[in-house]
């Protein structure tokens, strides 16, 4: 019996292995391929690796302004993240017993269930009124539309630190912020690691948001620029790939390097 059951998981991590690396496989052979070798089979490895075509997009979609549009608005949402959501839950998951604190989770929890359409057009508004449609704006909304989840798994890690070293602490004559900031803090590298690079997906990945915020196209990030340019040469397969490829790329590393850090953080937040 436990066999039989060994056998259905491995047909199901093949079967979704190949859903994954599927569009991956196809991703890199037409980037690699010339518009003559696309009249071919399409399965089929290139017979001349066609590396003038990420030179070509690199220079029609100004690739390095938008990567480095990417990097600030991802960086800067990461370390506001990190910075401000465990602080919140901090409060949140010490104050747990008091109803105020216990609605404000659930409050917060609840934004989770909200689409993204159905407060968009407000977003646009007010972004728009305030001056905040820029990369620092961006930033600073990617925080808050990262709220939510963020304090759910920072609140069930917090639970598992235990007391007595924050109450050994405070009789040493640390206040508050001493205690969240020397011990609370540094005791949260595991969950903090899980944090930055879900939020770091996320904003790095982020098309909506972005397409309805920015109006300034030198401060496209990646995922517009490639909209854009797909647009532009809808035909240029080569191209288009091969510019869909170096946009991707820098996230498959990382979550590919720290898969481990999501998945087990993940688990230890949502169970703790």
């Amino acid at each position: 019996m436990r066999g039989h059951t060994n056998w259905k998981a491995t047909i199901l991590l093949i079967l979704g292995s190949l859903f994954i690396l599927f569009p991956l496989y196809l991703t890199v052979n037409i980037a690699l391929k010339t518009p003559e070798e696309m009249a071919g089979n399409l399965l089929a490895l290139p017979e001349s690796w066609a590396f003038s075509n990420f030179m070509e997009a690199i220079v029609m979609t100004d690739f390095f302004r938008a990567l480095t549009n990417s990097v600030i608005v991802t960086t800067l949402t990461v370390v506001l993240v990190l910075l401000t959501h465990s602080l919140v839950a901090y409060a949140i998951a010490r104050n747990m017993h008091k109803k105020f604190y216990k609605f404000l989770y659930l409050y917060f929890i609840s934004a989770m269930f909200v689409p993204f359409p159905v407060i968009m057009l407000p977003i646009v508004k007010q972004t728009s009124m305030w001056g905040m449609d820029n990369l620092i704006g961006l930033a600073l909304l990617n925080v808050v539309m990262q709220l939510a989840f963020n304090v759910f798994v920072y609140v069930g890690f917090i639970k598992s630190i235990p007391k007595a070293l924050e109450e050994a602490a405070i009789i040493d004559g640390a206040s508050i912020w001493q205690v969240f900031w020397k011990i609370i803090f540094p005791l949260m590298k595991p969950i903090h690691a899980t944090v930055a690079i879900l939020t770091a997906l996320f904003a790095w990945n982020d098309f909506m948001l972005p397409l309805v915020i920015l109006s300034d196209s030198s401060q496209y990030t990646l995922p517009l620029v490639q909209y854009a340019f797909q647009g532009q040469f809808s035909t240029d397969y080569n191209l288009a790939f091969a510019s869909y490829l170096m946009a991707m790329l820098p996230m498959i590393i990382i979550y590919i390097l720290a898969q481990k850090w999501i998945i087990g953080g993940v688990m230890r937040g949502s169970l703790k």
